[in-house]
This record gives structure tokens, sequence and C-alpha cells, in this order.
């Protein structure tokens, strides 16, 4: 590997605060990827740098870590970088990039020892804390409002770390609001409208878990 790509590499600002498009223009990807397969590093520098936002995430989602979530990403972009030379754009890119992400993240996810803990842990993101159940609606509360509207956050991502792995998964995916159905089934290897089914039962069963729980939330 070049000196240009280990540089990028070895530590992408992942979690920046730029603007991250969730359905960039795929034809624009495809010419890069073919300069970059010509032997333009500079090229590929510009792949990482407008899908490093959606690997960081896709990461994120399956391991409940930033730290974790960054080295994936970093292992991701080389690993595609080695296997550049074979991809033949039957998939836009980034459907397949995120596949690759997402191997990479189960992989780590199986060998992480902390798995049970991390599940219930789910941190901010660039300050960014999601409902994924619902976003509550932004009015005037009180302080013991705003309490009861932390610890129902608390709750939920708490229930999230019970529900089973596949349904987990494709909430996490969806609830980010960074990735089509589509996307989703790639990354999962699963069709789209398992997808759909995956996200509505597990929506399904945190309510009712909060239901059991004393929340009247519809």
């Amino acid at each position: 590997m070049s000196a240009t790509l280990t540089l990028m590499a070895s530590k992408v600002p992942i979690a920046g605060s730029e603007q991250f498009a969730a359905n960039p223009d795929a034809s624009v990807d495809l010419a890069l990827v073919r300069k970059a397969q010509a032997g333009d590093d500079q090229a590929f520098g510009q792949l990482v740098e407008r899908n490093r936002r959606a690997v960081y995430r896709a990461a994120y989602a399956a391991l409940g870590s930033a730290e974790d979530a960054e080295d994936v990403a970093q292992e991701t972009f080389v690993a595609v970088y080695q296997k550049l030379q074979g991809f033949r754009g039957e998939s836009a890119f980034r459907t397949w990039l995120l596949a690759v992400a997402w191997r990479k993240a189960l992989d780590r996810r199986r060998s992480v020892s902390r798995w049970l803990r991390m599940t219930v842990k789910y941190d901010r993101i660039d300050g960014e804390d999601r409902d994924l159940v619902e976003q509550l609606p932004d009015t005037q509360r009180s302080q013991e409002e705003d309490l009861s509207a932390d610890d129902l956050q608390r709750t939920v991502k708490r229930m999230i770390g019970t529900l089973p792995r596949k349904l987990r998964d494709a909430l996490l995916l969806s609830g980010s609001g960074d990735y089509s159905y589509e996307q989703i089934g790639s990354m999962l290897s699963i069709p789209v409208g398992t997808v759909k089914w995956r996200v509505s039962e597990a929506r399904r069963l945190l309510k009712k878990k909060l239901a059991a729980m004393g929340y009247g939330h519809e």
C-alpha cells in the first residue's frame, strides 16, 4: 500500500462534524473507483472522504463503541483498497463498501469479550442522542418532565440491548437514518422485506416492553 493511502487510513477523522450525504451520486463513486483501479491513490482518498461517515456509523451500530467503530472503519478501507480490483460495479460502490464494513464489525463483535456489556451502552455519536422508538415532541417541559424523558431514553437503550441480535441490528441501522433499506439488506445479507419486518418487529417488542413497565408510549 502506498504512503498516501497509509496516511489516509491510519487516522481518518471518522467522527467529524461535516454533513453526511445519505444518498451520494453513485456514478461519481464509480468514476473514482475506476481511477483508483488504474492506480490513482488520490481518487481512492476521495472515496474515503465521501464514504467514511457511512462506514463509521455502520460499524458503530454493530459494536456500540466509538473506539471500536473507528478501528473497524480503518480496517474496512484498507481491505477495500486491497480488494478494489475485484469490484465490477454490479452494485453501488457504497453498498459494496458497507457490506465489507458490516462483516468486519461482526468479526470484531464475535471476538470482543465485552459484547454483553456493550449492547446496553450505546453512547452518543457526535453529541446526538436518538430515540430509536420515536422522537419525543419538542415542547416546553418542566424539570420533572425532563427527568422522566431522560429516564425513558435510558430505559429504551437498555431494552434495545435485550432484543434478539437480528432485530437489534436492523433497528439500529434503520434508526440511524443514514441507510436505505436496500443498503441495510446488503449489509445484513437479507431481502428488503425482511429488513422492514425486523425493524417493525423490534419496534413492536420495544413498545410492548415499555408498556409492561408502565410507560404509556403509543
